[in-house]
């Protein structure tokens, strides 16, 4: 808390920041927040879709909080790029990270979801939620039509991380589950 009572500034992850090795963030705490799901959204900014959250009455998504470094939002907003930093109405001081649709243009022909990226964002939901935890995960994104490139030979995402043989596995029978189309690197 501050000065007048007001507690620091936060923000909530819902996808490759719920992985606390993709960041050194501090403080965090899981959080379940109402009206929002997650959308793998596709724009010219990256060569991949990505995930973005989106309003969606009815619908909970969990995820990380945690604090704002120094209080200041300009490295996180760098981080972030290409989103809209929207305060969240159900959780004090906390703040969303959001692309709306028609913030950026679509590409002429759709990128495909990075399994180097996917497999950040399942690890994180595995090790901070378990198998529930990460099931909910796929249930509450939506845009699994998309074709997922399986790059983990020679990962894309800069973040990348290596899974262990069962998050491999968690992964590959959720993607075939949702009947993905895979498309070899």
């Amino acid at each position: 808390m501050d000065q007048a009572g007001t507690p620091p500034p936060r923000f909530f992850g819902y996808g490759s920041l719920v992985n606390r090795a993709t960041h050194g963030y501090q403080d965090i705490q899981r959080t379940r927040i109402s009206g929002w799901a997650r959308v793998w959204r596709q724009t010219t900014l990256h060569d991949a879709p990505f995930l973005t959250a989106t309003p969606e009455p009815g619908s909970t998504i969990e995820g990380l909080t945690a604090a704002v470094p120094n209080a200041d939002w300009r490295a996180l907003d760098e981080r972030e790029h290409g989103y809209n930093r929207i305060p969240l109405t159900c959780t004090e001081n906390t703040a969303i990270y959001e692309v709306p649709v028609g913030k950026h243009p679509v590409p002429p022909a759709p990128h495909s979801i990075l399994m180097s990226y996917l497999d950040v964002v399942v690890q994180g939901y595995l090790r901070e939620f378990g198998e529930a935890g990460a099931a909910l995960f796929f249930a509450t994104t939506h845009g699994w039509d998309t074709p997922i490139l399986d790059d983990r030979a020679a990962p894309r995402y800069p973040r990348h991380q290596v899974l262990n043989t069962d998050e491999t596995r968690f992964v590959d029978e959720a993607v075939h589950a949702l009947e993905c189309t895979i498309i070899r690197d």
